[in-house]
């Protein structure tokens, strides 16, 4: 395959028309390629982050499709950097993240910082992290009770007794004291 393919990867989903014909990839490619079409959740799309980020090939375009009209604009599309958020244990996200008590479900304890703003300091039911397109790069607000109060930075960080990690909706395995999510220093092609 030489570096100026256009591929796809798909989980599972129907091939939108108007990326029939071309070539389908499995993850362990994309760092081969020029731009890859993701068909699946957010999660799929930050799961090739992740492998790019781990090559050190974030020069490779990404674009996901969500719904079948939106293949055509992201096969022919142009590509913008947008900052790349990660977490302490180089896993990327897209969608969004979560810190929820463990085990999921039961309260928060403990204290979340974005930047140097206290986002919380006791006891909460979770935070959201949400990437943002532009500069600083993520928000983060805390969940349940009300309407969100967000605030925006380059690094969200939790200290707590345990809490479960949820990325782009796929858990942790295992509970956590401490998680940071941060923007890390080069950013993303997302096209679309």
């Amino acid at each position: 395959m030489t570096t100026t393919d256009v591929v796809v990867l798909r989980a599972d989903r129907r091939l939108p028309r108007a990326l029939r014909g071309l070539p389908e990839v499995g993850i362990d490619e994309v760092a081969d390629c020029r731009r890859v079409i993701v068909i699946g959740p957010h999660a799929d799309v930050a799961a090739v982050l992740t492998r790019l980020l781990k090559a050190d090939r974030l020069e490779v375009e990404v674009g996901h499709v969500r719904r079948p009209w939106q293949a055509r604009r992201i096969r022919d599309g142009q590509a913008q950097r947008v900052p790349l958020i990660r977490d302490d244990t180089g896993t990327v996200i897209v969608g969004a993240a979560e810190w929820r008590g463990d085990p999921a479900g039961k309260t928060l304890h403990g204290e979340a910082v974005v930047d140097d703003t206290v986002l919380f300091d006791g006891q909460v039911s979770g935070v959201r992290i949400e990437p943002t397109l532009s500069m600083p790069g993520l928000r983060a607000a805390v969940v349940g009770g009300g309407r969100r109060r967000w605030v925006s930075g380059r690094a969200a960080q939790l200290g707590s007794h345990g809490a479960t990690v949820i990325r782009d909706g796929v858990p942790t395995a295992k509970p956590v004291r401490r998680s940071t999510f941060y923007r890390h220093t080069e950013g993303w092609l997302r096209v679309g």
